[in-house]
């Protein structure tokens, strides 16, 4: 049987990598070894990526687009397809959806172009769900704020490119796309993502 594959998409401060590890947790405690992985990463050479898209000085976007991308195709090819056609359960921190919300709507490069070029990339692969977990721009700032954390090169994009990638993100749909309210406690989201699992997925989760 093929695996399944699950990715979480959102702003900064949606709770994307909270959530992936509460997922995982529940996956564990029904016998299952989820595969986690992050985007861009996961691979040498999307590390490699990574660290330019995230700290270097000056990176176009149409240069930042295929940085992104190359990333993904390494991580496509090594690791989430070899591990779904195995019968693993793979969890995303972002996919696909963050390079529509983030190079397309918050950079404006030509949509349809993003898109093929993500085919490409991906060579078509799509997660059975995106979880898109919804929060208000103004949420997310505040908690990476009260976290602490540094911004990094994406982050400091400013508020308007922010808010068309949180306009994006909330005018995703599709049979495979799921939204969820994130604004409340964190074991409150993970509940209803476990809920919205079982609801999609629910006879893989039997023990």
């Amino acid at each position: 049987m093929r695996g399944l594959f699950i990715a979480f998409e959102g702003i900064e401060g949606a709770g994307k990598s909270t959530q992936v590890a509460l997922l995982a947790e529940r996956l564990r405690a029904h016998g299952h070894e989820p595969l986690l992985v992050r985007e861009p990463g996961g691979t040498e050479l999307g590390e490699e990526a990574r660290r330019l898209l995230l700290h270097a000085d000056d990176v176009g976007p149409a240069a930042e687009l295929f940085l992104f991308l190359v990333a993904r195709a390494d991580l496509v090819a090594r690791v989430i397809r070899p591990a779904l056609e195995a019968g693993r359960i793979v969890v995303a921190d972002r996919y696909e959806l963050s390079t529509r919300a983030y190079q397309a709507a918050g950079r404006g490069l030509p949509e349809q172009k993003v898109k093929a070029a993500i085919a490409l990339a991906t060579g078509g692969l799509t997660p059975d769900l995106y979880v898109v977990l919804d929060v208000p721009f103004e949420t997310g700032r505040a908690r990476q704020v009260s976290a602490g954390k540094s911004p990094d090169r994406m982050e400091r994009s400013g508020e308007d490119f922010h808010r068309r990638v949180a306009d994006a993100f909330r005018a995703a749909d599709g049979a495979n796309i799921a939204h969820l309210r994130a604004e409340q406690a964190p074991a409150a989201v993970g509940d209803d993502v476990w809920a919205l699992v079982m609801q999609r997925f629910g006879k893989r989760f039997a023990k």
